[in-house]
């Protein structure tokens, strides 16, 4: 479907051909519809497929020809990084229909605390914000959202993971009753079902894809030790050209040792995680997007609603916890139709994690053990139901692998316990 067949004003039109936007993706097709007849929304859909444009285009349709004296506009979203990004869109956009955005979220109070509050006051079309942020702003009393006529919760369960409920609910007391209301999500557990009872009203639903990773990304799952996780990375780039890729850890205290073991190894990579500077965060995002450096480490800070294109790789340096986490990982490549390779270390104490992931998806995934062949050791067996606590007997070290790099091994067989002591540290 192509966006002229939307029934969008005609300065809107010259604003998605001026971004480059092609055929609608279905979730735009199914969703603009709604969002232009003023339908509260309950909308799902698997990263990487177009929610943001989905609730964009149409509601700066319907701001840049209402008459606002005050914002019009409230979008919630989990992180500052998206908040910028849909900002940065808006901006895009409303060159052409002269919407006027600002993107409120945490940091130093100073410049950016009184660029917030002059926009929260005299009234920017649409504010983009982090929950905390804006509750800061509303608890000093000079907000005014009495002209709010959409509210958007972006990356709704990602909100409610990272405990913002609260927040919402309290920010929600300070809007209109009479609004339109958009909720949009990459998964659909019960806590959104139970949120979208309390505040939308008569909502249509959309849903596509719940929980599935692009068919187009390559997923490779690889038994390996920590010690073993970067060797192994190099070996599986090396014959790989123009190389642009995230490296996701678990652990903001292991992002700093990665980058320096991946700068020891000759590769060139940067740092993000929630300990960084916004300013230090932004100047990275950007070099990276530039193609500075080719390798990105973050924690899940990075995982929802941020778009990089033309990402190859997304490496997963330890196996999330959360399989909906894993989702949103590899979703930061093969965006926009392009194709994507995910790459994902498995050590022993990740193994459960995998299982979760398996019962997400319904089938059994495939386990590399390489790392022999290669001259870095033995891998670990894959017996997640047989690895105990730290405070106990560990299984540790593997089989000698009978495939080729890239293969899968063969079946585990039994092998007596052994004690090695204690992990290594990464090599930095």
């Amino acid at each position: 479907m192509n966006f002229n067949d939307f029934d969008l004003h005609e300065d809107v039109l010259n604003a998605v051909d001026s971004m480059n936007y092609q055929a609608a993706t279905p979730i735009q097709e199914q969703a603009i519809p709604h969002i232009l007849r003023g339908s509260d929304l309950l909308a799902c859909a698997q990263t990487g497929t177009g929610k943001t444009a989905a609730y964009l285009i149409p509601i700066l349709d319907k701001v840049a020809h209402e008459d606002n004296k005050n914002t019009a506009a409230l979008i919630l979203v989990p992180t500052r990084e998206l908040a910028v990004q849909i900002d940065q869109q808006i901006q895009g956009l409303g060159y052409f229909v002269g919407a006027t955005s600002i993107a409120v979220y945490g940091g130093n109070k100073g410049p950016e605390w009184d660029q917030q509050k002059k926009a929260l006051t005299q009234g920017a079309d649409i504010i983009i914000a982090t929950p905390g942020r804006l509750i800061a702003h509303l608890q000093l009393g000079y907000v005014n959202f009495t002209g709010i006529k959409h509210l958007v919760l972006d990356e709704a369960d990602r909100m409610l993971d990272m405990g913002f409920l609260s927040d919402i609910l309290k920010i929600m007391s300070f809007l209109p009753a009479k609004r339109q209301t958009l909720m949009f999500s990459a998964t659909m557990p019960a806590k959104i079902g139970e949120l979208a009872k309390r505040i939308l009203h008569n909502p249509e639903e959309v849903r596509l894809a719940v929980s599935r990773p692009a068919e187009r990304i390559d997923q490779q799952f690889y038994l390996a030790k920590d010690e073993q996780k970067l060797p192994l990375l190099t070996n599986l780039l090396k014959d790989v050209q123009n190389i642009s890729m995230v490296l996701f850890t678990s652990r903001k205290s292991t992002v700093e040792p990665i980058v320096r073991a991946l700068r020891k190894l000759g590769l060139g990579a940067n740092g993000i995680s929630s300990d960084s500077e916004q300013a230090e965060r932004e100047i990275v995002l950007r070099d990276f997007k530039n193609r500075k450096f080719p390798i990105l480490v973050a924690t899940d800070v990075l995982s929802r609603g941020i778009d990089i294109d033309n990402l190859s790789h997304v490496v997963n340096y330890d196996v999330p916890r959360d399989p909906e986490d894993y989702v949103h990982r590899i979703g930061r490549t093969a965006r926009a139709e392009s194709k994507g390779i995910a790459i994902t270390f498995i050590n022993e104490q990740d193994q459960k994690y995998v299982l979760k992931i398996e019962k997400l998806f319904e089938k059994e995934l495939e386990k590399r053990s390489v790392t022999a062949e290669l001259g870095l050791g033995d891998a670990p067996l894959f017996e997640p139901r047989k690895f105990r606590p730290s405070n106990g007997p560990r299984r540790n070290g593997g089989s000698k692998p009978d495939s080729k790099p890239g293969e899968p091994s063969s079946a585990n067989k039994r092998r007596k316990p052994k004690n090695k002591g204690p992990k290594k540290p990464i090599q930095a």
